[in-house]
């Protein structure tokens, strides 16, 4: 796959959204959603096309890598990608409607011709994708207070309630609170893979934050307990990726997926479901095959299925 040609689509989908010379935290975020679906992003793209995403592009700019897009697309196998990773971001919150599907198919169309027209067909085809994606986060209750943390870290949130409603408090910091709570997430979403969280999934959670955050027992069973609740339930999963991604380091990734795995193998064997959600939270984290692959391969043989 031709991950340069990813990378450069991406800073043109980023230019789109500045084609007005602003936008709004709630833009940036909603971008940043669509982004993270685009295929094979690697950590170190990422990290670049923070640039662009947080700083305006000029007019001279956009018009500049959208010719270094189009001068990527050489061949049928780049059209078929771009339209691949195109119809991925589009499709973020739903179905195309009818107008969408007419804009789609004319970018694609003007991907890799003489049309310059390219640019113009592409804003047309984010804006609704952009606002579908921020509608999607606007309907949450309590939004007067606590939203962000409601919206991007749903785990956190219910914490600190149940801490305060306790008059309980973790010995960690505010920033490690939160990517506790965000790593609780993930965690959660292995053990539900079965629509039943055991008893031996729950304590493994409970371990790994004891061991990753030095919580006592009673603090990490709480993590677990409020991770795997019923509120945390319909946990908006890319968000909860590039959140966690942003506040990670590429090591502590790793230690994570090797959590996932041993969570998945708390009931005594890991599933091909077990293991192919664990292969979407790497990629989503941008780990890479073979990262997945060694720390799939840590898990004994006889308990897994592949």
């Amino acid at each position: 796959m031709n991950d340069s040609l990813v990378f450069t689509l991406a800073k043109v989908v980023v230019a789109t959204a500045w084609a007005d010379g602003e936008v709004s935290l709630d833009e940036i975020n909603a971008m940043k959603d669509l982004l993270f679906r685009l295929p094979d992003l690697t950590q170190m793209d990422w990290e670049r096309l923070e640039m662009y995403i947080e700083t305006p592009v000029s007019d001279d700019e956009r018009q500049r890598l959208v010719s270094e897009l189009r001068a990527k697309v050489r061949t049928n196998e780049d059209k078929q990608l771009i339209e691949q990773a195109m119809e991925a971001i589009v499709q973020a919150d739903g179905e195309l409607s009818e107008d969408e599907r007419e804009v789609f198919a004319e970018v694609i169309d003007q991907v890799g011709s003489v049309d310059t027209g390219v640019f113009g067909s592409l804003n047309r085809l984010l804006r609704p994708a952009r606002s579908r994606r921020s509608q999607a986060l606007s309907g949450a209750p309590n939004r007067e207070t606590q939203f962000d943390d409601y919206i991007n870290n749903r785990v956190y949130y219910e914490l600190q309630v149940r801490l305060s409603n306790n008059g309980m408090e973790f010995n960690i910091n505010d920033s490690e609170l939160r990517r506790l709570s965000l790593a609780g997430g993930l965690l959660s979403r292995v053990a539900r893979v079965d629509r039943v969280v055991s008893q031996e999934e729950l304590s493994q959670i409970s371990a790994a934050a004891q061991r990753g955050w030095d919580l006592n027992e009673a603090e990490a069973n709480l993590v677990a307990e409020v991770a795997v609740s019923d509120m945390s339930e319909d946990l908006d999963y890319l968000r909860l990726c590039w959140n966690l991604f942003d506040v990670t380091t590429a090591d502590e990734r790793l230690r994570l997926t090797d959590a996932l795995f041993e969570v998945a193998a708390a009931d005594g064997r890991v599933t091909n479901e077990e293991i192919e959600e664990i292969r979407g939270i790497s990629n989503s984290l941008k780990l890479t095959h073979k990262e997945f692959i060694d720390a799939k391969l840590k898990v004994p043989r006889e308990i897994r299925d592949s």
